[in-house]
């Protein structure tokens, strides 16, 4: 079957050769039959006439020759697109409005399509990736990518009793100070189990991975470099491999750097091992990934799962009954919640091209009635309505795949700008966000299909009892194509609503949340943090030495107001939260935030003092204990009580130097995320801390009325200064880092706004298309009504009465698709209904608005028609 059909594909390639061969065979029998001829007595003349004869028609031999020797559907395809081609190219303006507009649609879809490609669909690019996956053992109802993993414990008990994995690994992720290679800066470390790399099915580069005498409880210090680290501070030194670079403090080995394309876990700059030692006083959690044996399924393994964790051993806040086994995709962990808000712009997109592809739609159908007479001659001729259909569906694919191959540079410029827009780390896997073979094959897919189901019914129509044509005057369109014109119209209002509707929640939503009261003043502040390696400063003491003086530096700063500290900022990455104790019968049942301050950070950070006093300079090591409460503790500890005075206690069983007096109260702050309620909080000052966890990390505040550039570059001299060794982090206001913060929220809106605006100036060329063309349609029936007296004024009504009733048929069903469509914004929404009735009127005014600024232009065109030219043309 194959050889056949490749010898006739092998043919057709020479097919003009084999032509001019078998014209010249023809010749060749025609002068041998004529010389017979002669031979017999007739004259030259009467011999080739009688040779040609013989023979017979010589187009009709050729084409049974030809078809021997051809394929013929692919002939028929080949003759229908270039009769595509140039019907195209006789409209112009046709083909160049449709274009456009797929190119738009089809454009859009693709550029998103790159996106989740790169980030959903691309394979990991590690070996046998599909072999490799997650075990967690977390809460029921926490999504799957919200902290998936095992605590160290439950780890081993894995590791020991697994037979459906040939290796599982465990890892980690950190910030580490690298000294001595240039200036101080801090790495993202990667803290890995041995077996790490084996598991990944990956290697070092250049060297080799740890061994398992390198593993827990080793305390071997030796490191493997990412390749943007060996060659951005060690220049691609090939001597790296037992060199000693300085990690907080600590000197490790390094032996080995690693390939350009790995950097997991999350971007890692260099990888150390583990400590996996057990430890009864501290319970860590961390991601863990198994390579699956041959022939073990995805089931089996999350049975087994199942079954070693009933051995786990419980945990007093975690009953067994609200933990549940997983076994997921590695993809899990670098997707996380995104996946939601990639999934919520390909429906975006995918409603544009939907408008895009209805409006073509409509200019085909209109398309299709012009050309009534062309169908009505040709099937006059001898076409039959299949060839005609073929033809006109050929027409529209053709249509299709030149508006996709037009989108392309369209697609190109919007996927490098979703990339350059995205809020930073918003996206995993950047580097495999390209246009490649799979994303042009779904771009040229998408417009193969949508060519022939909206080329389908323009087609049948256009062809469905064509007319005879008569002298001076066109067939009429029926009403056929006229209701399918009106309801495609009415599909892109209702599409355009939906995308509207969810844009205008977004918008909403983004609006309260701006209007957050955080508890604090954000403005003019200046924030620095630092991390203390207990190599250099070893102790509470040495930690609070360096803390005030950077602060005493700080605010002798030019142009500062006040200076401060804190060990956790507000609305920064981590917190420490915990419980404590109340002087007296009842103990509270809620967690606090725990946060160390300096005496100024109240002040500096505008967060008001509703009772009691401020700490001081008194408030050190050698007074007595003091506390500020959040004005939420004071509430559900003391409701009606003054606060001031009362005891509370960090420790669980509190000593008599353990109480704390309460001296203040102040105003609750969002200490933790922007759209949580206000944790309750409990500050103590920052020189009555001695724990070296609560001291180590340290933000700096400052309120400054200079420029930031200018201020920023003074606040890493002044830690300069102090201790070249560590690196500031962060450094900035805080009003970017809560712009960053809601960066993710305000890039979703504007998104969603500018696909709709697109889906709404699609609409209104929708609308104005048609009532142009139904104009132009009616001219005759127009000029006859203007002719027997209709008022002017009546034909633009009825002109925007027909608008209105598209429009309010369009509104009607979009209501009912946003009511259902916009439930999968809720996740996004702050505050704010997905049925909210504010939006959904405004959105529908807008709409009728354009529809009927989109209808005035033919309802003028219908108030001008000159009656007696119209009866003359007509």
């Amino acid at each position: 079957m194959i050889g056949p059909l490749w010898r006739r594909l092998r043919d057709r390639m020479r097919r003009e050769r084999l032509s001019a061969e078998f014209s010249e065979e023809l010749r060749f029998h025609q002068a041998l039959l004529a010389r017979d001829h002669r031979v017999a007595g007739m004259t030259a003349a009467d011999a080739d006439a009688a040779a040609r004869r013989r023979l017979g028609n010589r187009t009709v031999l050729a084409e049974d020759v030809r078809a021997v020797w051809s394929v013929r559907w692919l002939d028929d395809l080949a003759q229908d697109i270039h009769y595509a081609t140039r019907a195209l190219r006789r409209t112009p303006l046709f083909t160049i409005v449709a274009g456009l507009t797929l190119a738009l649609g089809v454009g859009a879809n693709t550029a998103v399509f790159s996106v989740v490609n790169g980030v959903l669909l691309r394979t990991l690019p590690f070996r046998e990736p599909d072999r490799l996956l997650l075990l967690s053992y977390q809460e029921r109802d926490d999504p799957p990518w919200a902290f998936p993993g095992l605590l160290d414990r439950q780890y081993e008990v894995v590791r020991q009793g697994t037979r459906a994995f040939e290796s599982i690994a465990t890892f980690s992720g950190g910030q580490a100070t690298l000294t001595g290679a240039g200036d101080a800066t801090r790495l993202t470390v990667a803290n890995v189990s041995p077996d790490f790399f084996a598991v990944l099915g990956v290697g070092p580069a250049l060297g080799r991975p740890f061994d398992k005498a390198e593993g827990a409880g080793s305390g071997a210090h030796v490191v493997l470099l990412s390749d943007g680290l060996w060659r951005g501070r060690f220049a691609r030194d090939s001597a790296i491999l037992g060199r000693t670079i300085t990690l907080d403090g600590l000197a490790y080995v390094v032996v080995g750097v690693m390939p350009a394309s790995f950097a997991f876990p999350s971007g890692a700059d260099l990888w150390v091992p583990a400590d996996m030692r057990i430890n009864p006083h501290l319970t860590m959690m961390r991601p863990v990934v198994g390579r699956l044996r041959a022939g073990v399924s995805r089931d089996q393994a999350l049975a087994e799962l199942e079954a070693l964790s009933a051995s786990f051993e419980p945990l007093p806040d975690q009953p067994r009954d609200r933990l549940v086994a997983r076994v997921l995709s590695l993809n899990t962990l670098l997707v996380g919640n995104i996946e939601r808000s990639l999934l919520l712009l390909a429906g975006t997109v995918a409603f544009v091209l939907l408008i895009a592809c209805a409006n073509v739609a409509n200019l085909l159908l209109m398309r299709g009635a012009t050309r009534a007479q062309e169908i009505a001659v040709r099937s006059a001729l001898g076409a039959g309505r299949r060839r005609l259909v073929r033809q006109l569906l050929t027409e529209s694919v053709v249509l299709f795949l030149s508006g996709a191959a037009v989108g392309l540079p369209v697609a190109f410029a919007g996927t490098r700008a979703l990339v350059a827009l995205a809020p930073a780390g918003t996206w995993p896997r950047l580097a495999d966000i390209r246009m490649d073979g799979r994303v042009l094959l779904f771009t040229f897919g998408v417009a193969l299909v949508t060519g022939l189901i909206f080329g389908l019914a323009p087609a049948v129509l256009a062809t469905r009892r064509p007319a005879a044509p008569t002298p001076g005057h066109g067939v009429r369109a029926t009403a056929g194509p006229g209701r399918l014109r009106g309801a495609l119209v009415v599909a892109e209002i209702a599409l355009a609503l939906v995308l509207l509707t969810g844009a205008g929640l977004m918008i909403r939503s983004f609006q309260r949340l701006q209007a957050i009261d955080l508890g604090f003043q954000p403005g003019r502040i200046m924030s620095v943090t630092v991390d203390l390696p207990e190599t250099n400063y070893p102790g509470a003491a040495a930690m609070r030495a360096f803390h005030d003086r950077t602060v005493e530096s700080l605010a002798r700063l030019p142009h500062t107001a006040g200076a401060a500290a804190v060990n956790w900022r507000p609305l920064g990455d981590a917190q420490i939260d915990g419980t404590f104790t109340v002087d007296g019968p009842s103990q509270p049942d809620f967690n606090v935030s725990k946060p160390a301050v300096t005496p100024d950070y109240f002040r500096v950070m505008g967060i008001p003092l509703l009772r009691g006093r401020p700490f001081t300079a008194r408030d050190d090591a050698r007074a007595a204990g003091v506390v500020i409460v959040s004005r939420s503790v004071a509430e559900r500890i003391w409701p009606g009580a003054d606060p001031v005075g009362q005891r509370i206690s960090m420790e669980d069983h509190p000593t008599p130097s353990d109480w704390l007096t309460v001296v203040g109260v102040v105003e609750n702050v969002r200490q933790e995320r922007l759209t949580q309620s206000p944790v309750p909080a409990i500050y103590q000052p920052l020189s009555q801390v001695s724990r070296t966890f609560f001291l180590s990390h340290m933000t700096f505040l400052a309120r400054t009325d200079a420029a930031p550039g200018e201020y920023a570059r003074a606040v890493r001299a002044t830690l300069r200064d102090i201790d070249p060794d560590l690196p500031p982090q962060a450094l900035g206001s805080l009003q970017d880092f809560i712009a960053g913060i809601q960066a993710m929220p305000l890039f979703q809106t504007r998104i969603l706004v500018v696909f709709s605006l697109l889906a709404l100036s699609l609409a209104a060329v929708g609308i104005y298309g048609l009532l142009a063309y139904s104009v132009m349609e009616r001219t005759h029936e127009i000029g006859i009504r203007l002719a027997l007296g209709a008022p002017v004024g009546r034909v633009m009504r009825q002109v925007l009465t027909r608008t209105l009733g598209l429009a309010g048929l369009g509104v009607v069903a979009g209501t009912t698709g946003a009511l259902i469509a916009t439930r999968a914004l809720s996740k996004f929404l702050y505050e704010t209904s997905p049925t909210d009735p504010a939006t959904f009127a405004a959105v529908t005014a807008l709409l009728i608005a354009v529809a009927l600024v989109a209808s005035l232009v033919p309802a003028r065109r219908a108030s001008r028609v000159d009656p007696v030219r119209a009866l003359r043309a007509e």
